[in-house]
């Protein structure tokens, strides 16, 4: 079935980076009431990587261009934009895409971050296609990443067994002969926001007083019928916009929130499990570097190939969702 208007850009890069200390379920149950067996049934979660105490966000994201710039040394050549996405800034009001910029020696071109939490891979490479496509740019770095250990409360076990800290980086490019992106869907569902939060200048949303003192606060069960519901729904509207039937996908990438949500997702889409890519169980949830470091590991394992088809699709606060599929290489 052929194709509906295909965007003209390519992703032509990766890179990919986690901190070196783990955090394994073992190390947990001497934190707090919990136990190895129960964290993977219930998570499918073995490790986390957590970031030293003064490695940042910013810390991270560069660390996984370096490795996109290692295994692609052209990568950085002619990039106009950066676009990083995460909801964990190094500071408030300094873009971590500005620290990557002066890093790299790349301080004229344009840098900003985008906030859409765990969905907001999906959003950045839906904007930065888009960007590159309509001819405003030709070359956009976009990188996901999220320090999840410091706005995690250890003390929680309901929520300290989920979070890692990661990071990867792509580029997106012109490609007029082959154009790879095949699809887009983005949505949110702003009621839920009180669902998956974490205080700032305010401590009260709407006419809901929030908790958690700067921690992230999650209600599990919200999130997951959120998650279970509306991405099966999104992935049906990608498959129709792309004219592509579901047994088209090579490779689902899902935000990697909990195993049970992506088996899920992929029982109500008609997605193999098997098709499905994460990076949760020796990772955790990174937020926005889920879907990313899931793809490096595809790749870096010989999964991914040349050609193939991905749907990549990321949920979180907000409530936020988004998705993309395209062909790789």
């Amino acid at each position: 079935m052929p194709v509906s208007n295909p965007l003209n850009a390519r992703i032509s890069a990766i890179g990919s980076y986690v901190p070196s200390h783990i955090l394994s379920n073992a190390d947990l149950e001497t934190m707090v009431e919990t136990n190895d067996e129960w964290i993977v049934q219930r998570t499918g979660m073995r490790e986390r990587r957590i970031a030293a105490a003064e490695e940042f966000t910013s810390h991270l994201c560069i660390a996984a261009v370096q490795n996109m710039l290692d295994r692609y040394p052209e990568s950085l050549s002619d990039v106009e934009l950066i676009i990083v996405t995460t909801h964990t800034p190094d500071l408030p009001s300094t873009p971590v895409a500005c620290m990557i910029g002066a890093h790299f020696g790349l301080p004229a071109v344009g840098a900003y971050d985008l906030n859409a939490t765990c969905a907001g891979f999906a959003y950045a490479v839906h904007t930065a296609s888009g960007l590159v496509a309509a001819g405003l740019h030709r070359k956009v770095l976009v990188v996901g990443g999220d320090s999840m250990s410091k706005i995690t409360d250890y003390t929680d076990r309901s929520t300290c067994i989920l979070f890692g800290d990661g990071a990867g980086a792509v580029v997106v490019e012109r490609e007029d002969e082959h154009p790879a992106f095949l699809a887009h869907h983005v949505g949110s569902d702003g009621s839920g926001g009180k669902h998956v939060y974490r205080t700032g200048l305010a401590e009260k949303w709407q006419d809901v007083q929030l908790t958690g003192d700067g921690k992230l606060v999650q209600n599990g069960r919200e999130v997951y019928k959120f998650a279970v519901s509306t991405v099966p729904d999104g992935i049906e509207q990608l498959l129709s916009k792309s004219g592509l039937p579901s047994s088209a996908i090579d490779w689902f990438i899902p935000h990697s929130a909990n195993l049970r949500i992506i088996q899920s997702i992929c029982e109500k889409s008609e997605i193999p499990f098997e098709k499905a890519i994460y990076s949760l169980e020796y990772y955790g949830n990174t937020s926005a570097a889920s879907i990313p470091l899931a793809l490096d590991l595809g790749v870096k394992d010989g999964r991914v190939q040349a050609g193939d088809t991905l749907l990549l699709y990321g949920f979180g606060g907000g409530l936020t969702h988004a998705g993309v599929i395209l062909r790789w290489g």
